[in-house]
């Protein structure tokens, strides 16, 4: 069933406080419950219960309310947090998060499953709490603390009726009002089905002045009128006697749900109460200059209870919806969520008009009008700045992701049977959010296979004088136009002869023939191998590295890693900054034109030597040449004088050989067709203003090939000498 925005909104923000919730309970150990992270959780849980019952979610509702029942005594050091109860309560995050996965399904949380399988959940929960404590929501709790309220008559007839509390003042005779003629009146607006007289007050006769009041009453009373109008009887003498309303039972629910369903605009307590009827503004009135007058200063919600202005319940209700409508206020007010497909559509609009963009500066070029290419660089100038806002809107934070590897960590390494610790760095290296949401698998599978592989049992690690506990690093960082990520462990590193028995096995590899360590590294990642002794949940069956590493090429990034045998293993993942939109350097070689990523161009100089070097010295450097004409095979003489573009990538150096230098150019990514997938050193295509198609190049693929040329350097003589 469709959702309505409000409905959706409270999913979204119930799933980030989950893992809000899921951050704090692994940032802690064993025993160490630090206050703050303690009442962040407290808060998360509490947040879902309150913003549930704005949806009629009972389910969800009564089950946060047993997680928040023992959170409570955490908070008051009646419960210490040990590692038992962290995963109990990681258990309930994840039952938490299965109901809302119910709820944005079928528009409830009634679904029988996710309920079931709660009820270990409950009853583990329930071992926690003292044996009389309520178990159920928090609602039920707060409505069974409104029977405390002595009501006169009996509760079944006059459960509907009002209770009036009246106690008149001693002056109210010589003011010349009658109490009876108010009680007269209130027979007008509605019945007294009950009344008590209350005398304890009137003194013995000889000491009774027959010019004072000394009478109150209790009284039960039936009316479909508001609280507001059953005041107003009593308006000439409020100022003289003590009144307290209480509302019939049956709209203490009612009050309720007027809070919860009421508009966002007014956040103050005092005002949502007397829109719902529960308080009028003279007892609201009365109770802030209570407030003003104490000291210390009270909250207003615990003067409203202590007076008998507002049942609990209503206050209760009142303070969750004040808490819920500041937090959401607060989310709109730094951020506001955008459909991903919008984002998308605003990225492909612009890209077109940058391909617009440059058909018309070329025309106003062409056209030599001085007017129109000034209007023309304007337009260049203003579509490059919609270029960027647009681009960072889709730039998110690899931090996120990074965060949710504390729970894979914390969960394989329980199953494992190991200790391990995971740390993080580089947590505010932005990229695509499409690149975000892509390279989450194959980063699971990087830290998984880590600790399966890499990390030694703990008895192996102290025989090798390691730490009992290992450790995975996570650091992403920006290079070159790109983002590094870095998956590091220090476990016993990758054994190379059982890497080479094992591809010999699998006919990877002919038994006389020999490898470098990078190149029998590289076979970790051919489909079907694994080193694994046994197949178990985590590895063995050969697959996962192979799909890694095809889902990183497909993302136009690349994937390696280094070993230091025992000493532990980086796996270095390359990834673009974005999948739509860059900035160029258009090259020419012949008639083709190339694209550079103006990120991994370091610098441009003239060059003129005879074709056969392919390297050259730069200020004293070895520079590895790699000629664009042979790399594609485009026909045709070089030109007399050539340009050398010197790219850089990893710490590595390779100079691009063309023909001419045409200039930055920003370029929208379009993908090559599926026949172009085997085509090496391309990463992609771009329409130029001519409506022509120039590719883009990789350049780190480029500077590889270059490095693994440069390995076999040639004679001296077959160096060029660049000036600086």
């Amino acid at each position: 069933m469709p959702m309505d925005s409000g409905l959706r909104s409270f999913i979204v923000e119930g799933r980030e406080l989950l893992d809000d919730m899921e951050k704090a309970l692994l940032s802690m150990r064993d025993g160490d419950a630090d206050p703050e992270t303690v009442n962040a959780i407290f808060r998360a849980a509490h947040t879902i219960k309150g913003s549930a019952g704005l949806f009629g979610l009972e389910r969800l509702i009564a089950f946060t309310h047993v997680v928040e029942s023992v959170l409570e005594l955490v908070r008051n050091d009646a419960l210490r947090l040990q590692a038992e109860l962290v995963s109990l309560l990681l258990a309930c995050h994840d039952h938490i998060a299965g109901l809302l996965d119910g709820v944005e399904a079928h528009g409830t949380d009634r679904d029988a499953a996710p309920v079931e399988s709660g009820l270990p959940l409950l009853a583990a929960l329930q071992a926690y709490l003292p044996p009389d404590a309520a178990a159920g929501t928090g609602m039920a709790v707060r409505e069974a603390d409104a029977e405390s309220f002595e009501r006169i008559g009996d509760p079944v007839a006059h459960g509907d009726a009002w209770h009036i509390s009246l106690r008149f003042g001693p002056e109210v005779l010589k003011n010349g009002m009658d109490p009876l003629s108010f009680l007269r009146y209130l027979g007008t607006i509605g019945s007294i089905v009950d009344i008590i007289t209350l005398h304890s007050a009137i003194p013995a006769p000889a000491e009774m002045d027959p010019e004072l009041c000394y009478l109150g009453f209790e009284i039960a009373f039936k009316s479909d009128a508001d609280k507001t109008v059953i005041e107003s009887v009593f308006e000439f003498v409020r100022d003289d006697c003590k009144i307290h309303i209480l509302p019939p039972r049956s709209r203490t629910s009612e009050y309720i749900r007027l809070i919860r369903d009421a508009a966002d605009d007014h956040t103050r307590l005092g005002e949502m109460l007397t829109r719902c009827g529960t308080l009028t503004q003279f007892e609201l009135d009365d109770a802030l200059r209570f407030q003003a007058e104490s000291a210390p200063v009270q909250p207003l919600g615990a003067i409203l209870v202590d007076h008998g202005l507002v049942m609990p319940p209503v206050v209760a209700a009142a303070l969750d919806k004040q808490k819920m409508v500041r937090s959401t206020k607060c989310a709109e007010a730094s951020s506001i969520r955008v459909d991903a497909d919008k984002l998308d559509r605003l990225i492909n609009l612009v890209g077109e008009l940058i391909v617009a963009s440059a058909s018309t500066n070329l025309i106003a070029r062409n056209a030599q009008h001085l007017a129109l290419r000034e209007s023309s660089a304007i337009l260049s100038g203003l579509v490059e700045e919609v270029r960027n806002s647009a681009l960072q809107l889709r730039m998110v934070k690899i931090g996120a992701s990074f965060n949710r590897f504390q729970r894979v960590v914390r969960d394989v390494s329980a199953e494992l049977g190991k200790e391990i610790e995971l740390l993080t760095s580089g947590e505010g290296t932005e990229l695509d959010k499409t690149v975000v949401e892509k390279i989450a698998d194959p980063l699971t599978h990087l830290v998984r296979n880590a600790m399966d592989h890499g990390i030694e049992p703990a008895a192996v690690r102290a025989a090798r004088g390691k730490p009992a506990k290992g450790t995975i690093r996570l650091n992403a960082y920006h290079d070159a136009g790109t983002v590094v990520i870095e998956v590091n462990d220090d476990g016993g590193g990758l054994d190379r002869d059982k890497i080479r028995a094992k591809a010999i096995a699998c006919g990877l590899l002919e038994p006389s023939r020999q490898l470098s360590d990078a190149e029998l590294h590289k076979l970790i990642f051919e489909p079907g191998f694994s080193t694994a002794a046994a197949v178990t949940s985590l590895s063995g069956r050969g697959v996962g590295m192979d799909v890694v590493k095809r889902n990183i090429v497909a993302l136009r990034g690349a994937v390696s890693l280094k070993s230091a045998p025992g000493k532990g293993t980086t796996v270095v993942v390359r990834l673009p900054l974005t999948l739509a939109i860059i900035n160029g350097f258009m090259v020419e070689v012949g008639t083709s034109v190339f694209v550079i990523p103006l990120d991994a161009i370091e610098e441009c100089l003239a060059f003129s030597a005879e074709p056969g070097h392919d390297y050259a010295r730069l200020r004293g450097d070895v520079l590895p040449l790699i000629r664009l004409r042979g790399q594609f095979g485009i026909k045709g003489l070089p030109e007399r004088r050539e340009s050398i573009v010197v790219v850089r990538c990893a710490g590595l150096r390779a100079g691009l050989v063309v023909d001419k230098l045409l200039g930055e150019f920003q370029t929208v990514i379009k993908p090559l067709a599926k026949m172009f997938n085997q085509v090496k050193c391309i990463s992609g295509s771009t329409i130029l203003g001519s409506g022509e198609v120039a590719l883009i190049l990789d350049v780190p693929a480029l500077v590889q090939r270059a490095d693994r040329e440069a390995a076999a350097l040639a004679a001296p003589d077959a160096f060029a000498v660049l000036a600086d």
